[in-house]
């Protein structure tokens, strides 16, 4: 067995441990793809604590804290910046409708790869802009400009309770429904962006913000790898007593 093929195998049975596999499956209905969306959402926490520890206290990953913080920087907070919000505001938003309009008339599991793979290109660049002493604008435009890709193309999967940046309503189904396979989910999702946003912290905090975004554009890539046309396919188990002739 090839390392590729051990390595999806591993993803095939995390996934199945979000969404059972069927009587005549192997794996989940959706393929690897909710082993990948737990590894997205890990990222989105190790981002949005670069952005908001390292870049005028701005979230590109969570945008309904970029409303309120909108909101706070125009009331006259000044430890926020207005246009630091407008900027990932705008550019999450150009993010998500470029995503739209690529994946218009396409499966969406077939834009998952390159849509990854395109916004490890744009952390890649912020943190080029980064190490290169860039102010903190330009890094915000790229890192929210990726996290609308990524965004954009998981709202397109419509995997359940994994939205990779929202734990609003995953935090209230948790609470108000009652305890299924979908509970492990959400608290998974829940878990990992608080592992993700800790992870991203103490990189950040500790040795600065070019390691937390290295982090992220390594795990971005894996990512994408792993998200092949095939991501979505359940894996078959074979009938029993099949073998080699």
């Amino acid at each position: 067995m090839t390392a590729g093929a051990a390595g999806r195998g591993i993803l095939h049975r995390l996934a199945g441990l979000l969404f059972p596999p069927g009587p005549q499956g192997g794996s989940g209905p959706h393929g690897v793809l909710p082993a990948l969306l737990v590894a997205l959402t890990f990222v989105s926490g190790v981002v949005d604590a670069v952005s908001y520890l390292g870049l005028d206290h701005t979230f590109v990953a969570n945008m309904t804290g970029n409303v309120a913080f909108l909101g706070f920087a125009l009331a006259g907070d000044r430890q926020l910046s207005a246009t630091a919000s407008l900027l990932a505001l705008g550019a999450f938003l150009a993010g998500a409708t470029a995503a739209g309009r690529l994946r218009r008339g396409r499966e969406p599991a077939r834009t998952f790869a390159p849509l990854v793979s395109a916004q490890a290109v744009l952390v890649a660049g912020a943190l080029a802009l980064s190490a290169g002493g860039a102010g903190a604008l330009p890094v915000v435009g790229l890192l929210a400009l990726g996290m609308g890709l990524q965004n954009a193309v998981v709202h397109g999967l419509g995997v359940p309770d994994l939205t990779t940046t929202v734990v609003t309503r995953t935090l209230t189904g948790l609470a108000a429904d009652p305890w299924d396979r979908a509970g492990v989910r959400r608290v998974v999702s829940v878990a990992v962006l608080f592992c993700g946003a800790l992870a991203g912290g103490l990189l950040t905090i500790h040795h600065g913000s070019r390691w937390a975004l290295a982090l992220a554009v390594a795990l971005l890539l894996g990512i994408a790898l792993a998200g092949g046309p095939r991501a979505a396919e359940p894996r078959r188990r074979p009938p029993t007593g099949a073998g080699p002739p």
